[in-house]
């Protein structure tokens, strides 16, 4: 059997065994979200938020890398098994980390064309610890103690310590922070400095902050104007069995409702107020 074939038939197999093996047999309507496993969080999230309101459908992820899905999603469309699944096919929705590979997979119609719809995204954002009473208000603030140590992700390693750099130099402050950067592995070890005392203040996304809530607080998030967040969106898969099921969701996603979810975790809108 081609490669592209063993691709199709052991993804579709795993969907279904992880819906439960037959999904005709299920009571409840799947609904299938191909998506980065950075996702989690925010589309469990949605998915029950969306199941509250819909008693007959299940959300369920196909969790895999962004190249992965591509793969899969041309495995599943260019052979034989594909299109025994066209307009009935087992992804109803694909939701990557970041919009590059939507916009790929729109140029190879593996997508259905103006489905696209942004849901959230990731600001940057200043934490401190809880405990900690004179905390800066904004990240100019920073340049005017010169006692602050700030924690920042690597930035040669890791997009958060890129975007990080980036910010900092736009609001003008980076080269008076240079002595007093702590330069943490990533985002759990910029938290991880910052609660063991190694650092004042940190800079991660604002979903990770989320995840220490208890113990940090975000005191400042970054203006649009000066830094770019990177933006999340989902697209209708070109097979896609229920269309109208992929409309209602896609449009529950911007929703007042959606948004509150998301702004919980950490995240921004898309959506101009």
């Amino acid at each position: 059997m081609p490669t592209a074939m063993m691709r199709a038939v052991s993804v579709i197999g795993a969907i279904l065994f992880n819906l439960g093996g037959d999904v005709s047999a299920s009571a409840k309507e799947p609904l299938v979200i191909a998506a980065s496993p950075s996702l989690v969080a925010p589309l469990e999230a949605l998915g029950r938020a969306f199941e509250a309101t819909h008693p007959d459908v299940t959300v369920r992820l196909y969790l895999n890398s962004g190249l992965d899905i591509r793969q899969t999603i041309a495995a599943m469309q260019n052979t034989s098994i594909g299109q025994y699944f066209i307009g009935k096919g087992p992804i109803h929705i694909i939701a990557p980390g970041g919009d590059e590979l939507i916009t790929r997979l729109e140029q190879r119609y593996y997508v259905l064309p103006n489905s696209r719809k942004a849901y959230a995204t990731e600001p940057l954002v200043l934490v401190v610890p809880e405990s900690l009473a004179d905390a800066p208000e904004s990240f100019e603030a920073l340049a005017h103690n010169a006692q602050l140590r700030v924690a920042i992700a690597d930035p040669t390693l890791t997009s958060l310590g890129q975007k990080s750099g980036e910010l900092l130099k736009r609001v003008g402050i980076a080269d008076s922070l240079k002595a007093r950067l702590d330069v943490a592995a990533d985002a759990r070890g910029v938290l991880n400095h910052l609660l063991n005392g190694n650092a004042d203040v940190g800079i991660v996304f604002g979903p990770d902050a989320v995840e220490e809530g208890e113990r940090v607080r975000v005191v400042a998030v970054s203006d649009e104007g000066l830094y770019k967040p990177t933006l999340h969106s989902m697209a209708m898969e070109r097979y896609c069995p229920n269309r109208n099921l992929c409309q209602e969701f896609l449009a529950f996603i911007q929703s007042s409702q959606a948004q509150s979810v998301l702004k919980r975790l950490g995240y921004g809108s898309p959506l101009k107020p």
